[in-house]
């Protein structure tokens, strides 16, 4: 009788055993969670918003699971709404082909772009192939390049003789002012004005929300939209200033971006 009793209190004591070790093990770590593996980030953006497009290159460091600091260059393209590609097609001569214009425009802008800025997380750690959700800042020093749009202007030879035309290839100013917004003097686009730039110094910022796939991989893949503005020092004519149109010293648009890169330790 007292064997079978021991027997039935050890074969209890196993039971628990097993039943304590399966109620109470730790959990397994994942460990092809990256986390803070990486501390360098090199990353390039393909952006597009409202008023144009830029490419650009980041160099970041991830101070946390949560932030990363980073520099940014970026080399962009401006237009103005209000800008329209049209052609006249004008038989002039078999030889001579119109070229499509801008009616009206003035300037082309380019736009040098560097800051500093940050990015955060706002959802736990993303895990492998998991999407993280987050913010950014970013605010610098923005240059603008103008460089003056040429358009071939249609000039009468002799006033009897109005077949008897000259082109000539003239960029926008106050004594061809008439004759440059006159529609019917207009034979085409013209190329030029790359001896002729100037620059005007301004500052840019921007805000934006990530949606980062994979955050803490090797490679870096994200989709980011918001706003993002520029200033300058004084007004910038892309189109020629009229009663109707009128030129700005600051530009705001809306984004979208693409970010690819990698990151290292």
């Amino acid at each position: 009788m007292t064997r079978a009793v021991f027997t039935w209190i050890g074969v209890v004591i196993f039971h628990f055993s097993i039943f304590s070790q399966k109620s109470f093990q730790p959990k397994q770590v994942d460990f092809d969670w990256k986390g803070i593996v990486y501390r360098n980030e090199m990353t390039g953006n393909v952006t597009l918003h409202t008023n144009g497009y830029a490419l650009a290159y980041n160099k970041g460091k991830i101070k946390t699971y949560y932030k990363t600091n980073y520099y940014h260059l970026e080399l962009g393209y401006m237009t103005d709404p209000r800008e329209q590609k049209q052609n006249r097609n004008i038989p002039i001569s078999f030889s001579k082909v119109s070229q499509s214009f801008k009616f009206g425009k003035q300037n082309y802008m380019y736009v040098l772009r560097a800051g500093k800025g940050t990015k955060r997380l706002i959802t736990d750690k993303a895990k492998r192939k998991g999407v993280a959700i987050g913010y950014n800042y970013e605010a610098g020093p923005s240059i603008a390049f103008l460089r003056p749009y040429y358009l071939e202007l249609i000039y009468n030879l002799e006033k009897m003789v109005s077949l008897l035309i000259k082109l000539r290839e003239e960029k926008y100013g106050k004594t061809n002012a008439a004759k440059f917004l006159d529609y019917n003097s207009v034979f085409g686009g013209a190329s030029g004005g790359w001896s002729s730039i100037s620059v005007v110094p301004g500052i840019q910022g921007k805000l934006g929300l990530f949606f980062s796939l994979g955050a803490f991989e090797e490679y870096a893949k994200s989709l980011e939209i918001g706003i993002k503005g520029d200033f300058y020092i004084r007004k910038i004519p892309i189109m020629v200033e009229t009663e109707a149109v009128s030129a700005k010293p600051y530009f705001l648009n809306f984004y979208a971006t693409l970010e690819f890169g990698k990151r290292t330790n």
